[in-house]
């Protein structure tokens, strides 16, 4: 038996190691058990079965499980999966494990766009995602412009990527002090990333774009794992990389820009699910599948124990993500280190 599973739809298959496939479920099923979890963790302790039957519309927990917790839940299941795609997408682009939205300065881009948005534009729900688009279309663009000075490589995007993020950064603090402080504090606390009081309405929209991006990603993967194995072999394969790049570097920013919208810049779920997925399936390159539910488990992780650390308070989820993040990002530094020395 080889390690290859076909699937096959009439004229349409498709090929999969089958160790992927067996990831992809185990993470599956664990994203699905946190999701349960998380509809049980609230102001007080829900049973599972009074959870199902208040899904169901039976039971007074009725208005807690689907109208307050079932959009968080499905928020952290969202945009993690979401948050895994992007980082997939740009350590792709990049060949380097540290070229995710959040190290390149992508966050911070659509971070500014949203400040912009919220300080002058009057920050509607529009208007954020709007401007978050923008900020991060325009990060994006000033770093692959600068890498291509001396020629693209994967080291130089994530150098300049990290300087035009601190940039950014420095910009976003001062936009933050120079605005009114009711405006100020609420921009401040945002950028922290959270999902404290997401609701249905703030989520369909973003929900829809978060689709047809994975649904674009899915389409263009098998050009994306070509480019993988080197670009002369890509292109004698019949891949236009430059416009794959580009549609590439959209789908990615939109995934970023449309959680930073909602939610705030949450770090670094980007830069490690496409390292987990790609560590658990033993895989040469990254893919989507595995990145993506690798993403959702890690922010529903993350989010429940943000709820319940310091309970009731609940604290942004950015905070706890920055400290997964950061100690999972010391860790890739000093194995790269060992490697190398």
């Amino acid at each position: 038996m080889n390690g290859f599973l076909t699937l096959r739809a009439g004229a349409y298959s498709v090929r999969a190691a089958r160790r992927t496939l067996a990831v992809s479920l185990a993470l599956l099923l664990a994203a699905l058990g946190l999701a349960v979890l998380g509809l049980c963790v609230g102001g007080s302790w829900t049973p599972p079965q009074e959870v199902l039957a208040a899904l169901a519309g039976h039971g007074d927990e009725v208005v807690a499980v689907r109208e307050w917790r079932l959009p968080r839940v499905a928020a952290a299941l969202v945009f993690g999966t979401a948050l895994g795609l992007a980082g997939a997408v740009f350590q792709n682009l990049t060949r380097n494990a540290l070229g995710s939205p959040d190290i390149v300065g992508l966050d911070a881009g659509s971070y500014t766009g949203a400040l912009f948005a919220i300080t002058v534009l009057g920050g509607t729900s529009a208007q954020l995602a709007a401007s978050s688009v923008a900020g991060g279309l325009v990060a994006a663009g000033a770093v692959y412009v600068l890498s291509l000075r001396s020629g693209l490589s994967g080291l130089r995007l994530v150098v300049i990527g990290i300087a035009v993020n601190a940039m950014l950064t420095a910009l976003n603090s001062w936009i933050v002090l120079r605005a009114e402080l009711e405006v100020g504090m609420a921009a401040t606390g945002w950028s922290a990333g959270s999902l404290n009081g997401v609701d249905w309405g703030e989520l369909v929209l973003p929900f829809a774009v978060i689709a047809a991006l994975a649904v674009a990603l899915a389409v263009l993967a098998p050009g994306m794992h070509q480019a993988a194995l080197g670009d002369e072999l890509a292109v004698a394969s019949g891949v236009r990389l430059n416009r794959l790049r580009l549609l590439l570097v959209l789908a990615g920013v939109g995934c970023t820009a449309t959680v930073t919208a909602v939610a705030g810049p949450i770090v670094f779920i980007a830069l490690a699910a496409p390292q987990i997925g790609r560590l658990l399936t033993g895989a040469a390159g990254l893919a989507l599948a595995p990145a993506a539910l690798s993403g959702a488990v890690l922010l529903l992780a993350a989010d429940l124990v943000a709820q319940l650390l310091l309970a009731p308070v609940a604290l942004p989820v950015g905070v706890v993500t920055t400290v997964i993040g950061g100690c999972y990002l010391i860790g890739l530094l000093v194995r790269r280190t060992r490697r190398n020395a």
